[in-house]
């Protein structure tokens, strides 16, 4: 068993999901995955079932009855990761637009005195590659929204490449987190921040997925811009 676990939500990530398994596994530094798949009909699950008979003792997964929500899925997988003792956990996307490598730097941030590590796109300026300029500007000043409504001094306030050290998630209480995409992402640092921990942004190249379709939506849009006004009131109700 190793410290850390790769939470790894998939739906329809057939194309991509057999290589991004053995490049966390290429790594020197030794990282377990756990897919969180949703029942996708592409046969995702099929194949990280093959995969398992190569990588028994590293490679885990969780079939759930059908699409629930990229939220939902992380949470599953923290509490799944929580209750096997991994001293970190993380998040990361299935298609590449997180980089595998990367996941070294965001646990030696945490080893080095962070409770959070997050993979920043904006901390050194713009470092995304292949999007749109629309989806670009939606995303940072989605960043900068975030940051006038809730204070929190985070640049990336909706990355999605995070490392969480255990006490994190353990202090959190992960029955409260409804939203499921964006929203999700903010409302994790938001409660991380919240209880005092300390947040660092390491900077990363994020590149937009080749292979597979985005789950990106305008429901997920919605959700986000008036999710963040949801957690401002709550913490200041003192029902956060």
């Amino acid at each position: 068993m190793s410290e850390g676990i790769v939470v790894i939500p998939t739906y329809n990530e057939i194309e991509n999901i057999e290589t991004i398994v053995r490049a966390v596994f290429s790594l020197e530094t030794s990282f377990d995955i756990l897919v969180v798949d949703d029942n996708s009909p592409d046969g995702t699950a099929a194949k990280v079932k093959e995969l398992q008979a190569e990588f028994p003792d590293n490679l885990f997964l969780e079939v759930r009855a059908g699409k629930e929500g990229l939220g939902t899925a992380y949470v599953h997988g923290f509490k799944w990761a929580i209750a096997r003792k991994y001293e970190y956990i993380f998040e990361m996307d299935a298609d590449f637009s997180h980089n595998p490598a990367d996941l070294e730097r965001l646990q030696m941030s945490c080893k080095n005195g962070a409770d959070m590590a997050i993979g920043s796109r904006y901390s050194t300026g713009v470092n995304v590659v292949n999007w749109p300029l629309s989806r670009v500007l939606m995303s940072y000043y989605a960043s900068v929204y975030v940051k006038m409504i809730t204070g929190m001094k985070i640049h990336d306030a909706t990355a999605g490449f995070i490392c969480y050290t255990r006490k994190v998630l353990e202090t959190i209480n992960l029955d409260k987190i409804k939203f499921v995409g964006y929203a999700f992402q903010i409302e994790m640092k938001y409660r991380a921040w919240s209880n005092g921990f300390i947040i660092t942004e390491v900077p990363i190249i994020f590149t937009d997925r080749t292979k597979g379709q985005s789950k990106m939506s305008n429901a997920i849009i919605k959700e986000a811009i008036f999710g963040v006004i949801s957690l401002r009131i709550k913490k200041m109700l003192n029902r956060l």
